[in-house]
């Protein structure tokens, strides 16, 4: 698979922030070898936001824990940000997942007895920060996803749409370089996932480097790049060069539905 190759504006080479050079993974039923990877190489750029697809049993999400430091490869390099974390020990992958890799699941994972707020303020007690630093933090984060005023709200008094904003809100608290997001659609109606891709958007608009596994092409679609895998390779690599606008959509939809209000009440 070619590698492309980017440059700053002042002319320098610029770096990818994820880098994989035949990455490996494979898991073992006693004597038997189940290949999960098969040498995948990979470059995912500062700022792009990327689509991982790929039916079930591809690879895509063994690549994604990989990613995340939740797993090690059997072979191969993980760079990320230059720092090779193929290398590092248990404790410093740990260290490497808290501070700079955000996740975002597709079932959520918020405690029901926490506030929206306490439960945006987790990863941070995990790091030790003081109370009125984690809950300034946590505040910020609510407000980016437009759930301020649900702060003091618990998970049960949520809707689904409401509950993966909240996450999203935890994933950023901590300001990682990577967000990686795991199906966050994939629990969701289609016009509360237009509602959530509006966000992740946003959030790439800002500067944040997104990654995240789909199986709907019609949410691939809002990324600019679409990376599909199968049997553990990476079989295309492609650009979109003209992606969805949530923004967009939604306003649309907004101005559809006053006007069939309109038509009703008329």
């Amino acid at each position: 698979m070619e590698q492309r190759e980017q440059w700053q504006a002042d002319g320098h080479r610029a770096y990818p922030l994820v880098r994989v050079r035949q990455l490996v993974k494979n898991y073992y039923l006693g004597h038997t070898v189940v290949p999960a990877l098969r040498g995948v190489d990979l470059d995912v750029w500062p700022g792009e936001l990327v689509a991982l697809m790929g039916p079930s049993g591809s690879g895509k999400s063994t690549f994604m824990n990989l990613l995340g430091c939740l797993d090690q490869p059997t072979a191969g390099r993980y760079l990320l940000n230059g720092v090779p974390v193929d290398e590092l020990s248990p404790n410093e992958l740990a260290d490497v997942r808290n501070r700079s890799i955000g996740f975002v699941f597709q079932n959520f994972n918020l405690l029901p007895w926490m506030s929206a707020l306490e439960n945006v303020e987790l990863p941070l007690t995990y790091m030790q920060m003081p109370a009125e630093e984690r809950r300034r933090r946590a505040e910020i984060a609510l407000t980016l996803v437009g759930l301020r005023t649900r702060a003091l709200h618990r998970p049960t008094e949520m809707s689904g749409g409401q509950q993966q904003r909240v996450a999203i809100a935890r994933a950023l608290v901590t300001s990682p370089t990577l967000l990686l997001a795991d199906e966050p659609t994939g629990n969701l109606d289609s016009q509360t996932s237009i509602q959530i891709m509006g966000i992740l958007q946003e959030l790439n608009r800002r500067g944040l480097t997104i990654i995240l596994v789909t199986h709907e092409a019609d949410i691939a679609s809002y990324c600019r790049r679409q990376v599909r895998f199968r049997d553990g390779r990476v079989v295309s690599d492609t650009l979109n060069p003209e992606p969805l606008e949530a923004r967009l959509q939604l306003t649309h939809d907004h101005n559809n539905q006053e006007q069939e209000g309109r038509k009703v009440t008329s």
